[in-house]
């Protein structure tokens, strides 16, 4: 597992940023798409493929080695493992946010983030 400090975390945003807009703007066609096509929608071509291109962006975050957090696809949320007063954490990113400034118990989740 790749840990981050802060100043590496926010050095890679911009390109976490731009994924996790493609991831948003993915979520938000496929909700549009199960609006208008309920009805057996595993097996319609045109989901699965907006489907494999969202997980493909997901990948993406993770081959950088953060996580992304948010499955409702509205806040673009983004976890990077980081190491802070000797203990494992994660650096807590959402996408309206300019830089990383939380920080979170891996138990405790979003709602437990904190001020860095």
């Amino acid at each position: 597992m790749k840990y981050f400090t802060v100043e590496e975390a926010n050095k890679m945003l911009p390109l976490v940023r731009k994924i996790v807009e493609d991831i948003l703007l993915t979520g938000e066609s496929i909700r549009e798409f199960v609006g208008i096509n309920p009805h057996d929608i595993e097996n319609n071509p045109d989901f699965q493929i907006m489907n494999r291109i969202l997980f493909d962006y997901i990948d993406e975050l993770s081959d950088l080695g953060c996580h992304y957090k948010d499955w409702n696809f509205k806040t673009g949320l983004v976890d990077f493992p980081a190491i802070i007063n000797d203990r494992e954490v994660l650096l807590c990113w959402k996408s309206d946010e300019s830089e990383i400034k939380y920080y979170h118990d891996i138990e405790a989740g979003f709602s437990g983030r904190m001020r860095l």
